[in-house]
């Protein structure tokens, strides 16, 4: 059979099966969520009004601040109210120029309020959904935007974290739209699967396709969120830490956990689009060990945002470089002036020298217990640290790269323990067959896909390549040498003849085989048991078919694709009589 039959046929007999995931189209948000979908499973749409999302509240002076109609005056004006710990009213005002713990951020609203988070978790997988409301000038006003009431809010982020892989996931609302409405929930990139035709036109409207926010920037110390007093945790920024009564009143306790994340626990950002965009921080992206032992014992701090802002602020010092080049100079010149500005939004109440005593909010040894008065980490100490976090210190810093490889499938040391078994080549007979073909070939694998422990998840494909030669007098078995090699079985020397089959240096390639039953551009149905793979060849009579079997697992990054290493061979002889 010559080489085009056989790629007909075999496109004939499987091309329902042979597809690439998250390939349905072109669009960059479709293909965006198509590719979280395929690693984290079902994305949840995204919902901050439902009964388990949280107002994020804010502090002034140590007591909670909410804007309401002022009824001690005529018209009823919204004013800013403020109340202590037991309910009663202190004060109110017609404004807020500072508040205790204003936002690190940098691009959002300093002192802004009622701002909403949710926290849907699935499995090994968690979700996290803020509606952050802002204003382009960076202050509040008594305006009825900022009331609890109203649903109108500024911008939208999506994360999605897998504590069990590390792989972590963004996506924004679009920047060129200056309002969003929490009322109404919103869809997921890509939809809610593939057949999803009018929820991946509401995702095309609603997200960013540009990534223009690197929200890794922030969101990088190897887990979903950086805890900091501006999110009002109970475990950090209060006097007395969980039993302090202003966390007991005020603080969202612990609706963000604290998983352990190490320096050394993978991470790994997926979105094609996302990783192209910000492909240089990525790559330059390192953790630091402090090299006076104070910070890094318990946090993972990055030469990005936690490092260079987070850092500072946590112990109220400005960032320094022992011998600033030119470029760094600019770069530390426009971080003091940033952190400058948060503090000058912060009260005095807040600070060490005032009676809240909760700035700097991280100290030496007792960390955000604060209640020692610790000692406040020295300026020789810090600036050996703050060198090391600008990317200018040396060995002493022990710099790493933040973000992991992507795991090739059957890399157990990354973590990825799935591997096909069961691998077999049944020769069936000539009933039903095409003209020209003798026998059908039939290979048969198990394997699942349980990375992450995610039942839906659809990143890993088989590539298949065949060799055919005469079978030996002697009938003895096949050399590994015979076997078509690793290159041959990868893509990267693929030359198509019909669809997914081709050729490969001396080998036909069969790329991209999903499992039984799974066809193209349909959403995996979860399972935690060894799905069966399946594909059929036609074959020759007389013939000797040696096949390698070789997983893949397509990576989502600026990777591209990761392929396994380990030898699955097959064999089989089709001697007709």
């Amino acid at each position: 059979m010559d080489e085009g039959s056989f790629a007909e046929t075999v496109q004939k007999w499987n091309g329902t099966i042979l597809w690439e995931p998250a390939s349905a189209s072109g669009n960059i948000i479709s293909r965006f969520g198509d590719e979280a979908r395929a690693v984290f499973g079902p994305i949840p749409d995204g919902d901050c009004s439902d009964d388990a999302a949280k107002t994020i509240p804010l502090q002034v002076d140590g007591n909670i601040v909410d804007l309401k109609p002022n009824p001690g005056k005529p018209d009823h004006p919204l004013e800013f109210e403020h109340r202590d710990t037991k309910g009663n009213v202190v004060k109110w005002t017609s404004g807020i120029a500072q508040c205790d713990k204003p936002s690190l951020t940098g691009s959002a609203t300093y002192c802004g309020l009622n701002s909403r988070l949710n926290r849907v978790e699935n499995g090994s997988v968690e979700w996290l959904f803020l509606c952050r409301k802002s204003s382009p000038s960076l202050e509040v006003e008594p305006i009825p935007y900022w009331q609890r009431s109203n649903p109108k809010f500024a911008l939208f982020g999506t994360i999605g974290f897998n504590r069990s892989s590390g792989e972590i996931v963004f996506f924004d609302g679009r920047k060129d739209r200056s309002e969003f409405d929490w009322s109404q929930k919103f869809v997921p990139p890509g939809g809610r699967s593939y057949t999803d035709g009018q929820g991946r036109a509401e995702a095309e409207a609603l997200y960013d396709p540009t990534f223009q926010i690197e929200c890794s920037g922030c969101h990088d110390n190897k887990s979903a969120y950086v805890i900091n007093p501006n999110i009002q945790q109970a475990r950090v920024g209060y006097y007395a830490g969980k039993q302090d009564v202003t966390a007991a009143s005020f603080s969202l306790g612990n609706f963000l956990p604290a998983p352990p994340r190490g320096r050394s626990t993978p991470f790994r950002i997926i979105g094609s689009g996302y990783t192209a965009t910000h492909r240089v921080d990525i790559g330059r992206a390192m953790t630091v060990r402090d090299p006076t032992g104070n910070c890094t014992e318990c946090h993972t701090l990055t030469t990005q945002t936690t490092g260079q802002r987070f850092s500072a602020d946590a112990v109220a010092r400005d960032p320094v470089i022992s011998e600033p080049d030119r470029a760094q100079f600019l770069r530390l010149q426009a971080e003091r002036k940033k952190l400058w500005e948060i503090d000058a939004h912060r009260t005095e109440w807040a600070s060490r020298s005032g009676a809240g005593k909760i700035h700097p909010w991280m100290v030496p040894v007792d960390g955000n217990d604060l209640s020692s008065l610790a000692p406040e980490l020295s300026a020789s100490d810090w600036s050996a640290l703050s060198n090391c976090l600008w990317g200018a210190g040396g060995s002493e810093c022990a710099y790493a790269p933040l973000y992991t490889s992507c795991p090739a499938p059957e890399t157990v040391a990354q973590g990825d323990i799935s591997k096909p078994v069961d691998l077999s080549a049944t020769v069936l007979g000539s009933s039903e067959m095409e003209t020209g073909t003798d026998r059908l070939l039939r290979l048969s694998w198990r394997y699942l896909n349980s990375y992450g422990n995610v039942p839906q998840r659809d990143d890993v494909r088989f590539n298949v390549a065949v060799k055919s030669t005469e079978i030996p007098s002697s009938g003895a078995a096949p050399s590994p040498l015979d076997y078509p090699g690793l290159e041959e079985t990868t893509d990267r020397n693929f030359v198509a003849i019909d669809g997914e089959t081709g050729t490969s240096v001396s080998a036909t390639l069969i790329r991209n085989v999903s499992y039984v039953g799974h066809s193209r551009f349909a959403d995996p149905v979860p399972s935690t048991d060894l799905r069966a793979f399946r594909l059929d060849l036609p074959a020759q009579c007389n013939r000797r078919y040696l096949v390698r079997i070789l997983p893949k697992r397509f990576c989502f990054d600026q990777s591209g694709v990761a392929y396994g290493q380990v030898d699955h061979l097959l064999y089989a002889d089709v001697a007709c009589r």
